[in-house]
């Protein structure tokens, strides 16, 4: 939240320096106020694990937020019951019409398949076309962040012959950056995935800058050069428990899949894992919350 303070008082300079959000007191009497709307193309089978996860990442954020979802119009998932849907979920032209601040676009299990493959690519072309022109900024994780950087930029993806399955330690690119504000110098972020982009193909789009990346895990934050668009290409906002549940999961259908490197204490499953990553994942999305609310209108 901001802070309201003379902008002749000492500290003032300081505290912007320090990319903290500071006003004076005109703009603080002409500030309209209203709930932000997030909204959440949820992508996944599974609906209500991944809006547990989201809700709890944007909970972290002090400012009001109105959370809606959104499903897609030409593919129906097959395991979330077709009542929550009904009444939780809006198609996207049904959102569009009611506006939206921000969106998140989630992950999706199509990772392997070609992107022309994935049946409601067109639909997500029309989402992101249109979030392109009307929405303030826009969150894509995981394999959207690919969709979107293949669709706009022809920056394809790469398959590893395993599974990357790590707790990876990550840096900043780019410090002086308000959605960085905050983050620890070297941190944590949970990888499961089969495929990768390269730093080589993203450096060649001047309007395209890389946050963040890990020596062992490659480009891990991306973003448009005004931050209206946002690329998180792995999953900072799983619980403790996501990656051991997937683990136990590929154990179960006899897939060659080593143990989650960095994440059991003394590599042994029989522990519970350890959670090394959620304050600065908090700290990500309440940043990125605080530019949504600061560049969006009041006036819609």
């Amino acid at each position: 939240m901001p802070i309201k303070i003379p902008n002749d008082l000492p500290s003032y300079d300081y505290l912007k320096d320090k990319w903290v959000f500071v006003m004076d007191h005109k703009r603080a009497i002409t500030q309209d106020i209203r709930a932000l709307r997030i909204w959440i193309l949820n992508l996944m089978p599974k609906k209500e694990d991944t809006e547990n996860q989201l809700l709890r990442m944007i909970w972290s954020s002090p400012l009001q937020i109105e959370a809606f979802f959104i499903k897609t119009s030409t593919y129906k998932p097959k395991n979330t019951k077709e009542s929550h849907l009904k009444k939780f979920y809006k198609t996207f032209d049904e959102a569009i019409k009611i506006w939206l601040d921000g969106l998140i676009i989630t992950w999706a299990p199509v990772e392997k398949m070609e992107f022309e493959d994935v049946k409601y690519l067109e639909e997500l072309k029309y989402i992101m076309n249109t979030a392109k022109e009307k929405i303030t900024s826009t969150l894509f994780l995981c394999w959207a962040a690919q969709a979107w950087l293949y669709h706009f930029y022809d920056i394809k993806k790469y398959e590893e012959s395993k599974k990357i399955f790590w707790i990876f330690k990550h840096t900043h690119t780019n410090k002086n950056l308000n959605l960085l504000r905050w983050l620890d110098d070297e941190f944590y972020v949970p990888h499961s995935r089969h495929t990768w982009i390269k730093k080589e193909d993203i450096k060649k789009h001047k309007d395209l800058q890389i946050l963040s990346e890990s020596k062992e895990a490659w480009v891990y934050m991306i973003a448009s050069k005004d931050a209206k668009f946002v690329f998180i290409t792995w999953h900072p906002e799983y619980d403790r428990d996501t990656l051991a549940k997937e683990y136990f999961r590929d154990l179960e259908k006899w897939e060659n899949i080593q143990i989650p490197v960095n994440y059991f204490p003394w590599n042994d499953p029989k522990n519970t894992p350890k959670l090394i990553w959620r304050a600065n994942a908090e700290m990500f999305y309440r940043n990125w919350i605080n530019y949504v609310y600061q560049t969006t209108p009041y006036i819609l």
